[in-house]
């Protein structure tokens, strides 16, 4: 019988999981700071960033700083959510 969680197939990425704990210690980020943080290519970075938006579980936000674009990404309730059941789940593993 299994009595652990599954885990969120969504945040079990390390990119996707490390841009979460990144936001779940900040009101926002903006895009350049998550990249480098996370040492992510910029491709990728948004591919994942992509997918976290349409999930609910991030807010993104695109503006300009001057000329510049820029992108802001935000947690969302709905991604709180996930990524603390996604800790939870994995210290049941780990327990």
């Amino acid at each position: 019988m299994n009595h652990f969680k599954d885990l969120d197939p969504l945040l079990h990425s390390q990119l996707r999981l490390a841009i979460m704990s990144l936001l779940m210690s900040v009101k926002s980020a903006e895009f350049v700071h998550i990249k480098e943080k996370t040492g992510a290519t910029a491709g990728n970075l948004s591919v994942q960033i992509d997918k976290l938006s349409k999930a609910d579980y991030i807010q993104v936000t695109k503006s300009f700083k001057g000329k510049k674009p820029l992108t802001t990404c935000k947690i969302t309730k709905v991604g709180i959510n996930a990524f603390e059941e996604y800790v939870n789940a994995l210290k049941q593993y780990i327990n």
